[in-house]
């Protein structure tokens, strides 16, 4: 077994390897670039080496950057994590020239199926059903214009090397084939130095469900079950789950059994991933193989009891597989959200910026287990399990120059609905400030009855989501709990001012019984009734709920319990009450005392600042280019400019018809949020 390895990436997933490394009894090196001195993968590996400047095509991309940290360190191995240098086949031949091991597949494999055009061309050999596409080479936007047109629309446009939805544009005419052939290839370009664009069909209702093989050098092979990765923002995954809840047995031993076969026929070693798109008939289509590890491997981990990272350095020394396919016993449920820093309310825009607060809620472990390759029984029924994966930390800043993933939220449980609902709990008790991020979307999914029912498609957000999302209206019942919370906590809060000391004579404060509390536009009047165990909130009508917490007034954090069941809140002070988030719901909640929630009413409504007239910067940003003058007429949908962000090109489009007034940026110009791109008449 391996000394020392060195962890060629960074973020979350050198810090998920480093965790399995330490286990293993083996040393490790991180590298880093000027932007990462600090961050925490430097922080837990053993060493760690400086290899530039913060762009990846400058340090982590750079093999020789990354191999003269290898001769400084005496590492016998390498991981590469996913993304950045994984799938690139020159860097597992520079490894194996210096006599490093590479922790992943041979190069061979790697280039038979780590690149998407050859791998697809592989399978159509093998007479694997693929989906239909033009697998060349694209010279030009006029040439993918035409390949677009004799495909028919929509297409999907992909970066060869690509991952991660960088370098993928889909398209629903010959413009946006135009436009997305040209940002994808810039895209590739700069994320992974490797420009090459193919095409094909996209189909436009498919379940993108994946499965996990697991190869060794002495002719081993299994797979791992499945995921689903239907929920998918701009091609980016955002909620996966294992297994699928659309799958059948049947279903899911022909697509493990021809992923394997398809690994075995490239001589693939290590962990992969083969991906497919499912119709609602069942019927699977191969799309095409990731030869690394996947971002969302724990939910897989989480399910059958087997550390992906530690099988992969075991093969990697030569080890032969402990675990046969009858070894392998999908348990329980998984799910997992990734957490992104990225504002849902401007339309999931990246958000640059210092973390404030991270507060991660706290990891439980339960699940299966194995003990030398061999099921130890089912997993106790009742338990759930949360695991979260990051690479951050409080205090901490979220560069422009990476990945906006924070953490990869994952919770495990006997059946799906248990995990959903643990999941809800999760995401509800995770405190992030400072930046944008998805928590508020993710909370929504989690509730959203297509996928309770597990009914969902690749279209999910587009479909369910059309217009953005916008936060969440809340139900009755749940306005009613939160109301009934709330006045218990302005109660203690009350009563916690009137102890503060120096007060005037004959300035004693009372606390009264009777409040209105006021949110989502509802307003209930309520009686509050406390004593040593907590506090019976009567509302105007009858109904009575009990609350009982040990809140304490600065708390960010309350966990309630409301008549039996837990209720955890994200509290914020505002003048007259809380800021409380809950279940994507941002909410404003106003507790009064009954006459100045009646001179409430007569006060008018602060309107922000008219901006109709201007292109707001929505993100932190690089201006890329100008798409037009002063004087010059737009109409609704053109193209105005295009904001580089978090290794993505956004191009902003007029919402109306309009003339431009006045340029305020040029290329090249860094902007923050909403600062003022251009103006019109």
């Amino acid at each position: 077994m391996f000394n020392k390895i060195l962890i060629a990436n960074r973020g979350e997933i050198a810090c998920r390897v480093i965790k399995t490394a330490r286990k293993m009894g083996i040393g490790t090196v991180a590298i880093y670039s000027d932007a990462d001195k600090h961050a925490l993968h430097v922080e837990m590996a053993d060493e760690a080496v400086h290899i530039g400047p913060p762009p990846a095509n400058q340090s982590y991309i750079v093999i020789d950057k990354v191999m003269d940290a290898i001769r400084q360190t005496g590492a016998q191995a390498v991981h590469p994590g996913y993304g950045f240098l994984s799938e690139n086949a020159k860097f597992a031949e520079a490894l194996e020239a210096e006599g490093v091991v590479f922790v992943g597949p041979p190069k061979g494999a790697i280039e038979a199926m780590g690149d998407k055009i050859t791998s697809k061309k592989i399978a159509q050999e093998a007479d694997v059903s693929t989906v239909p596409g033009y697998m060349g080479l694209i010279e030009d936007a006029d040439e993918a214009v035409k390949i677009s047109q004799q495909i028919g629309y929509p297409v999907m446009i992909k970066a060869s090397a690509g991952g991660g939805g960088k370098g993928m544009r889909i398209a629903w005419n010959d413009e946006e084939a135009r436009e997305g052939f040209q940002s994808s290839k810039n895209e590739a370009a700069n994320s992974f130095g490797d420009d090459r664009i193919f095409i094909e069909k996209f189909v436009t209702q498919p379940r993108h469900i994946e499965i996990q093989v697991l190869c060794d050098t002495h002719g081993n092979g299994i797979y791992l079950g499945e995921r689903e990765c239907s929920i998918q923002r701009r091609n980016q995954k955002v909620v996966e789950e294992a297994p699928s809840p659309f799958l059948d047995e049947a279903t899911r031993r022909a697509m493990g059994e021809q992923a394997v076969a398809l690994a075995k026929a490239v001589g693939y070693a290590s962990a992969g991933t083969v991906e497919f798109i499912v119709d609602g008939d069942k019927n699977f289509y191969f799309l095409e193989m990731n030869t690394r590890l996947q971002v969302e491997h724990p939910v897989t981990e989480l399910i059958t009891g087997v550390d992906l990272v530690e099988q992969m350095i075991r093969v990697a020394a030569g080890e032969p597989l402990s675990i046969t396919q009858d070894d392998v016993k999908l348990t329980g449920w998984a799910i997992e959200n990734r957490l992104y820093a990225e504002d849902p309310y401007r339309n999931f825009l990246p958000s640059i910026g210092r973390l404030t607060r991270y507060r991660p809620p706290q990891e439980v472990a339960a699940g299966p287990l194995l003990e030398n390759g061999k099921w130890q029984g089912d997993a106790p029924s009742g338990e759930t399990a949360v695991r979260n994966d990051t690479g951050v930390y409080e205090g901490g800043e979220i560069s422009m120059y990476y990945d906006p993933m924070i953490a990869k939220l994952c919770t495990w449980a006997p059946t799906r609905e248990q995990a959903i609902e643990a999941m809800r709990v999760a995401l509800d008790s995770f405190e992030v400030e400072g930046i944008g991020h998805n928590l508020p979307f993710l909370s929504a999914v989690m509730d959203h009855p297509k996928f309770v029912s597990g009914d969902m498609t690749t279209a999910f957000i587009a479909e369910e989501y059309p217009d953005g999302f916008n936060g969440v209206e809340l139900p009755e019942g749940d306005l009613r709990r939160i109301a009934a919370s709330c006045a218990a906590m302005h109660r203690v809060a009350e009563i916690r001012r009137t102890r503060v000391s120096g007060r005037m004579d004959n300035h004693e404060r009372k606390v009264g019984k009777r409040w209105v509390v006021t949110l989502q536009g509802q307003e209930y009047a309520v009686q509050v009734n406390a004593d040593r165990d907590g506090a019976t909130v009567k509302f105007e009508g009858g109904a009575a709920l009990r609350v009982s917490s040990d809140w304490t007034p600065g708390d960010q954090l309350a966990v309630l319990d409301v008549n039996g069941s837990p209720l955890v809140l994200k509290v914020g002070k505002i003048s007259g009450g809380f800021r409380i988030r809950n279940r994507g719901a941002d909410l404003k909640v106003h507790v009064r005392r009954p006459r100045a929630a009646e001179l409430a009413k007569l006060m008018p409504e602060k309107l922000p600042p008219d901006t109709s007239k201007m292109l707001l910067c929505p993100m932190p940003g690089l201006i890329v280019k100008i798409d037009v003058e002063v004087g010059q007429e737009v109409q609704e949908g053109q193209a105005l400019c295009t904001v580089e962000a978090m290794k993505m090109e956004n191009i902003l489009r007029a919402e109306r018809r309009g003339v431009v007034s006045k340029i305020n940026a040029g290329p090249g110009d860094s902007l923050a949020v909403d600062d003022v791109i251009m103006e019109f008449e």
